[in-house]
């Protein structure tokens, strides 16, 4: 499925990620990837501003509701550089040991695997690392709408307007919650996101 994903759509899901991390949560809600729309150039974030959606607004309404943790991953951080430096005063330099112990079992040696994921498809393709932040379920469902939406169009590309159609379609979920509570028309929203993704077909 990934793979009919454009250009600016991938952007909005790698994006979602970076929102993720950067409010230092550990799952990637409808809400980072509602986020991510508004971060990103594309048709969805121009739909989106005209019905009195912004940015600034959606973090504000996900800090309310879920927090900000960044302050939380920042201080632990801190311990860590914290705690080497603690090592280093008693003779232990952490960098030396690791250095040893990958020259002994292999690059890599000291860090955990990822587990396997249970299906492979899209979500498998963003384990990228330590840093990797999963997508929720209800996340998951609002990608695989994303291409029902796209199916149901006819079109043979996923753009931002088919996610943002796909988060309407599941009705649920932190960012459809924002929506509600900033007034959007969801059968207006669902017009213009046609609208936009057609006029983008189109041309």
């Amino acid at each position: 499925m990934f793979e009919r994903f454009t250009h600016s759509a991938r952007a909005v899901v790698v994006s979602a990620q970076d929102e993720a991390r950067e409010l230092g949560h550990s799952v990637i809600g409808t809400e980072h990837v509602l986020l991510a729309l508004l971060a990103v150039d594309n048709g969805a974030a121009v739909v989106l501003r005209e019905a009195g959606v912004d940015r600034e607004g959606v973090r504000a309404a996900i800090v309310e509701h879920v927090g900000d943790r960044s302050d939380a991953a920042a201080a632990v951080a801190d311990r860590d550089a914290e705690d080497a430096a603690a090592l280093k005063a008693i003779g232990i330099d952490l960098d030396a040991v690791r250095a040893a112990i990958e020259e002994n079992f292999g690059a890599g040696a000291l860090r955990l695997p990822h587990p396997a994921p249970k299906k492979r498809g899209i979500f498998g393709k963003f384990y990228a690392g330590s840093n990797h932040i999963p997508f929720s379920g209800r996340n998951k469902k609002v990608l695989e709408l994303a291409l029902r939406e796209a199916l149901r169009l006819n079109h043979k590309f996923i753009a931002p307007e088919h996610i943002m159609l796909g988060v309407i379609r599941e009705g649920q979920g932190l960012a459809m919650r924002i929506l509600a509570d900033r007034g959007v028309d969801f059968d207006q929203l669902r017009v213009e996101l046609t609208r936009s993704v057609e006029a983008g077909a189109v041309s």
